[in-house]
């Protein structure tokens, strides 16, 4: 008893396979593109007030951490 091996498919093949792979390119970079604005807020929420802090602490007469914390 041999095995058979059989190369089907999977999905609808022929014309409509074109269409299909575009929708699911635009699919996928619709989640893409949402996955990187989550990214992207979350980093600028957390990353906003460290680089002001970064940005103050090379500046121009040197201030002390506490000079800048300061109101």
């Amino acid at each position: 008893m041999a095995s058979r091996v059989s190369l089907k498919t999977k999905g609808k093949g022929g014309k409509g396979s074109k269409g299909s792979d575009e929708k699911s390119t635009t699919q996928c970079l619709k989640e893409w593109s949402t996955w990187a604005m989550k990214k992207a807020k979350v980093v600028t929420h957390y990353g906003f007030i460290p680089l002001v802090i970064i940005i103050g602490m090379n500046s121009e007469p040197k201030p002390q951490l506490y000079q800048l914390l300061s109101p």
